[in-house]
Formats: C-alpha cells, sequence, structure tokens
C-alpha cells in the first residue's frame, strides 16, 4: 500500500481554474464512488475548498498517481497539460506531513487560519457516508485531528489576529474585555464585514446592528446574525446605542462624521465608543479622533497589529512544524507495522499448513500401524528440514552471490552464531 495527495491550490492554479476543478457538495460523493472503482485505489477523501482541491487515496500495489491523475481530468473533463501544469503530488511520509500542515493552516492563503480544519473534517465525515475509507486514511485522518489540536493547544499559531476582521474584532476584544455585553453597530454590508460578524459572534456578541445603504444585502446578513437593520440615514439615530462601530463601505465620502459622533456621546453621557474605520477611502471622519472618549482606529492602525502578529505565528509555525514531523513519524511507523504484520501472517499460515500436513501424515501411518516411536521421529525430521528449506536456501543464495548484509540480517533473525 501507499499513501497520494494529487492536487492544486491557490499557489499553483488560477481562481478559474480552481473553479472547475472544485468538488462542490452535489458532485462529491459521486466522486468518491468512481474515484473507488478505480484501479488500485483501495480509500478515497476528497478535499475543496475556495483555495485547493486535493485527493487523498491509500493506493493498493497496482495502484499509481497516473490513473487518479487521468480520473481527475476525465472526471472534470480538463485539458491534460493544464491540469498537469498545476498539479502537486506528495507519496508516503510526505503525504501524511501534507495533510497535517494543512490541517494546521500552514499550507493555507492566510498562515494558521482555523477554518480549514473544520472543512478537513467534512471531507473526512462525507468519505464515512460513502464507504471510502478503510483502514490507512481513517487511522491517518484521526491522528491529523489530533495534531491540529495539539500544535492549537502548544503553539500561539492561532491566537494572533492576521486579517483586518479579526484584527478589528481582537482590538475591540482587546478594550472591552466582555464583548459579550456590548452593542455593536457595523457599517455596511461586503464581505469583511460578514466576516467581522462571524468573528464578533464567536465573541458570544448578540447585540449587532447592520447599517447599509441598501437594505437587501443587509437583512440577508442580519437574518443570520440575529442583527438589527437601517438604512445609512438612520446611522445618527442608531448610533448613541453603539458601543462598538466597525464600517467597511466602498463610499467615496464619509458617512460618520466629527458632530455625528459628537451628539452620540452627548447622548451616551460620555460613555466611551470604539470606531474602527476598516474601509479605503476611510468611512469616519479622521477628526473624530479629537473626541473625548470617541476611540478611533483606521485600517493603518489594524495593519501595524497585523504584521506583528504576523510574526508571531511564524515563530509558531516553526513550533508547529516540529510536532508534525514528531506525529508524522509515528503514523509511519504505525503505517510501516501493516507490512510486517501482513508477513507475519503469511509465515504463520505457512507454517501451520505444513505443520497440518505432517500431522495428517503421521496419523494415517499409525491408523496403518506404524510404530509410534519412528512415526513421531519421521514427523520431526520433516517438519524440520521442510521449516528449514527456505531460510536454508536465502542463506546458500546469499553466500553464492557475496551478500554479506543479506546475511548478516539472515544471521540475526535466525538467532545464528550467537554463542
Amino acid at each position: 500500500m501507499n499513501l497520494l495527495v494529487l492536487g492544486i491550490n491557490h499557489k499553483t492554479a488560477s481562481v478559474a481554474l480552481r473553479e472547475r476543478v472544485a468538488f462542490g457538495p452535489e458532485l462529491a460523493p459521486k466522486a468518491l464512488r468512481e474515484l473507488m472503482h478505480t484501479q488500485g485505489v483501495n480509500e478515497v477523501v476528497i478535499l475543496s475548498t475556495c483555495n485547493r482541491t486535493e485527493l487523498y487515496c491509500c493506493l493498493e500495489p497496482d495502484g499509481d498517481s497516473d490513473s487518479v491523475r487521468h480520473w481527475l481530468q476525465h472526471f472534470h473533463r480538463l485539458d491534460e497539460d493544464e491540469l498537469t501544469a498545476c498539479l502537486y503530488q506528495h507519496s508516503g511520509e510526505e503525504a501524511a506531513r501534507h495533510l497535517m500542515r494543512v490541517s494546521c493552516g500552514l499550507d493555507s492563503l492566510v498562515l494558521g487560519e482555523p477554518q480549514i480544519l473544520g472543512q478537513i473534517k467534512q471531507a473526512y465525515g462525507q468519505s464515512h457516508q460513502v464507504g471510502s475509507l478503510k483502514g490507512v486514511l481513517e487511522r491517518l485522518f484521526q491522528k491529523t485531528f489530533s495534531v491540529a489540536k495539539r500544535v492549537r493547544t502548544e503553539t500561539e499559531i492561532g491566537a494572533s489576529a492576521v486579517s483586518v476582521a479579526f484584527a478589528a474584532v481582537s482590538l475591540a476584544k482587546r478594550i472591552f474585555s466582555d464583548l459579550s455585553r456590548t452593542r455593536v453597530l457595523l457599517v455596511g454590508a461586503g464581505e469583511t464585514v460578514e466576516l467581522v460578524a462571524r468573528h464578533l459572534k464567536e465573541q458570544s456578541v448578540t447585540k449587532m446592528m447592520v447599517a447599509n445603504r441598501t437594505l437587501d444585502r443587509a437583512q440577508n446578513l442580519a437574518q443570520e446574525f440575529g442583527a438589527e437593520v437601517m438604512t445609512l440615514e438612520q446611522i445618527p439615530d442608531y448610533l448613541p446605542k453603539a458601543d462598538i462601530v466597525i464600517s467597511s463601505t466602498a463610499s467615496p465620502l464619509p458617512i460618520i462624521g466629527k458632530g455625528m459622533v459628537e451628539r452620540a456621546l452627548k447622548a451616551r453621557r460620555q460613555q466611551p465608543i470604539l470606531l474602527v474605520d476598516i474601509a479605503v477611502p476611510r468611512d469616519i471622519e479622521p477628526e473624530v479622533d479629537e473626541l473625548n472618549d470617541a476611540y478611533l482606529y483606521t485600517v493603518d492602525d489594524l495593519q501595524g497589529i497585523i504584521e506583528q502578529n504576523l510574526e508571531s505565528r511564524k515563530r509558531a509555525a516553526g513550533q508547529a512544524e516540529l510536532i508534525i514531523l514528531d506525529e508524522r513519524d509515528q503514523f509511519m511507523a504505525w503505517f510501516r507495522s501493516l507490512e510486517s504484520v501482513n508477513l507475519i501472517r503469511d509465515y504463520r499460515s505457512q507454517a501451520e499448513q505444513l505443520q497440518q500436513q505432517e500431522l495428517d501424515h503421521a496419523l494415517r501411518a499409525l491408523a496403518h500401524g506404524e510404530d509410534a516411536a519412528q512415526t513421531m521421529q519421521r514427523l520431526a525430521r520433516r517438519l524440520t528440514n521442510k521449516l528449514i528449506h527456505t531460510p536454508t536456501q536465502a542463506l546458500n543464495q546469499a553466500g553464492k552471490d557475496g551478500e554479506q548484509e543479506i546475511l548478516a540480517v539472515l544471521a540475526q533473525s535466525l538467532k545464528l552464531g550467537q554463542r
């Protein structure tokens, strides 16, 4: 058996090609079943995200990467040269190491991002449902989940913000120790604000308001997070209720001005407001920072935090790599032991067949009245000769060929010359 990873990712392929090679939820079960019926393929997991598509296979001795690549090409009707130029593959211990690195976010677009582990668990669960998992990949993926947990526990790989959305929420958490008790106004309803909302939800924030130019988009976002909805024109009415304002729109002009914030602070009886402007051009007038009890941070402020934190994650990634090497070696020791288990089973079966043959021969002789002592002596002699026949041949052949290393291994295995 051999482990194989075949795939493309954000480093090797364009978005256009990644879209064509992706396996959506409706395609994955069919693909798993098809690939399982490809010659030489014994187990399969398909990982497909916006940034990567990877096929994890356990191959039989007659399986190879070419058959898997041809299957992928034909399944998605791709040009062979275009696909081959973007494909990477790993086998054996490098395949195991690659999966562990991916699960820890070490191969992600954003170093150390945690979402990929959940996506790997989904892929694993889908393979379980289809029945494309057996002993080896089952063990590898379970090992991988424990590796990811160990890396998260023993390193700071996920502790520091390295995206603008995460940095904005981390900043808010630093100022308000318990975000669950705060009310947050989100201005805009694009991807960045949606990601901010997800991070806020993870911090148990339940009181959110969403302001957007069009209500439809805001309502979709608000529905998911249980937020209130308003237009941009209604912000002055709701701003006094907000402890935190995080804004990211495509507006060419500021939406929140100094006077608006000043009036909100008076209505709040000078209770402070944290304002995080992650828009370019800016959504909040810079003069807001002149107000007492208004704490304004821009995307440039967050970028400094991100750069510091990225260095911290890089150091943590080095620690994670050492953990992965250790865990990979443990898995590969188990994987290699499977071959010896099979050999031992075959060897024992062979010996038991010889034993049964000679026992049957001896019992027939006794049934015909032959002398018991002679029969037992013949049984012992014949069984011994048959058991030592193959090792003796191997010793003779190694001696003739001058294979001293083979002779040494045979001598050690058979405990010869140890007087």
